[in-house]
């Protein structure tokens, strides 16, 4: 097949990943083209907007387009190798952390430069909370956290969008059938049934498109492992429960192993006077949380993750994650929610209940119903143990009156044998970000970009 098109450098995926590859690279003289299944970032921002949007547009729009699944969240920087990936199974986490500083410099550069760190000061608190949560059996990590909010963070991918605009060619609302490899060697991508050639192909499609590289992958003879799997709930609480943490550090990154189980289990995407929001992936519905730099709640939210990897013969740890969260969607049409003395009772919350609930609901449309039909009974105990571990350093928490919203699953489960460069066995072809396994979050992601990018550079001298 001939190529209708030749690139130095084609990109998959306008996640953080893939922009961070296109800038390290624009301006170098490379011919680029990016290519993104969702919208632009304006056309994300309209539909999201657009209370009269098709419903197809908004469920793609959630977690495709430029910016990928982080286009909508809070925006937290979080600066720290201590989570938010993997690369430091790559690199030594002294030089992690250079590549994290020098991710944020770029967010900064782009409009994030106003926005407060957390973390930074305060030592005793620190040290403080972390006393307590040894006390209660809980490794409290704490971490340097820009918080950009969710409308400055839009704000700054689409400056990145701009900039990059007029330097690469950029393939919107264009899914990739598949990935050209012919002899050991990657010769481009099929879009719409042609072939457009590259010399360096970066694949980074993010969570939304986990499974197609793996498919593809797979097609090639590529090794895989699978991660483990994170399924849980997020919590949501009067915002004071959790002030002595928040205004400190911003975000309680909180470890637990439980004692019926011996799982790992932890606190994820903690939202200050935030809001919980509905996310669809490919018409599938599961809940994640939001704050703003400009618009507050009273209510702080997190997730409580259950950790379980899988061995042998099991090799589809995300079609199981979909498996659960598709169990709440067939009983409660969409995202559940439940009081958390509900739950204790072993009955099924109403709206009645949660109406007389201490709790508002920052998500009105979820149903209230019962998440132990949902959840297998070693991830709802699990849960349980987490929340009376953490009302140990924030009292409250463990209020008959919490409000738990499931459920949360985490699609980054397959991962691919890559080399330090980030390299598959395929030479030129590199696979970066979520959707490869390697990373959870933005800072991660957005660093992975800048090894590859740079990478790109050595090899071509420029």
């Amino acid at each position: 097949m001939n190529a209708v098109k030749m690139y130095d450098v084609i990109i998959v995926g306008a996640g953080p990943a893939g922009i961070f590859t296109a800038l390290e690279l624009a301006d170098r003289g490379f011919h680029i083209l990016m290519v993104e299944k969702g919208q632009d970032i304006r056309g994300r921002i309209a539909t999201s907007r657009n209370a009269d949007a098709p419903v197809k547009d908004k469920v793609r729009n959630v977690v495709c387009g430029w910016g990928g699944a982080g286009a909508f969240s809070d925006g937290k920087l979080t600066l720290t190798t201590e989570y938010g990936g993997n690369l430091d199974d790559y690199m030594s986490k002294g030089d992690l952390m250079d590549k994290i500083l020098y991710v944020d410099d770029v967010y900064c550069k782009f409009g994030g430069a106003g926005r407060k760190v957390y973390g930074g000061e305060h030592a005793e608190e620190i040290r403080r909370i972390q006393r307590r949560a040894a006390a209660a059996d809980l490794r409290f990590i704490p971490a340097r956290i820009r918080h950009l909010g969710t409308d400055v963070n839009a704000q700054i991918l689409t400056n990145m969008h701009d900039f990059l605009a007029d330097k690469v060619d950029i393939m919107a609302d264009t899914a990739v059938e598949h990935i050209a490899v012919a002899n050991g060697a990657v010769q481009g991508v099929i879009i719409n049934g042609q072939l457009y050639g590259c010399k360096y192909l970066v694949c980074a499609p993010g969570r939304e498109g986990s499974e197609w590289l793996v498919r593809e992958v797979a097609k090639m003879g590529l090794k895989l492992t699978s991660n483990a799997v994170d399924i849980g709930v997020r919590v949501e609480m009067p915002s004071e429960i959790l002030e002595t943490i928040t205004d400190i550090v911003y975000e309680s990154k909180l470890i637990y192993f439980s004692k019926s189980f011996d799982d790992r289990i932890r606190t994820f995407c903690m939202n200050p006077y935030g809001f919980v929001v509905e996310e669809n992936n490919d018409g599938l519905l599961t809940v994640n949380g939001h704050s703003y730099a400009h618009k507050r709640s009273e209510n702080t939210n997190f997730a409580i993750l259950v950790s379980k990897k899988f061995t042998e013969p099991f090799h589809e740890p995300i079609k199981y994650g979909k498996y659960i969260a598709n169990l709440a969607n067939i009983l409660g049409g969409g995202v559940i929610v439940q009081r958390l003395g509900d739950l204790l009772d072993g009955r099924r919350s109403t709206p009645e209940r949660i109406q007389r609930g201490l709790v508002r609901p920052t998500m009105p449309n979820a149903t209230p119903g019962d998440l132990s039909l949902v959840l297998p009974y070693r991830h709802m105990q699990d849960i349980k143990e987490m929340l009376e571990a953490l009302d140990n350093i924030a009292p409250g928490a463990n209020s008959r009156h919490t409000l738990l919203y499931g459920v949360e699953v985490k699609f980054y489960s397959n991962r691919l044998e890559l080399s330090k460069e980030l390299e598959t066995k395929i030479p030129n072809f590199f696979a970066i970000g979520d959707g490869a396994g390697i990373t959870r979050g933005l800072v991660q992601a957005s660093a992975a970009g800048v090894i590859v990018g740079q990478e790109i550079r050595r090899r071509e001298q420029v």
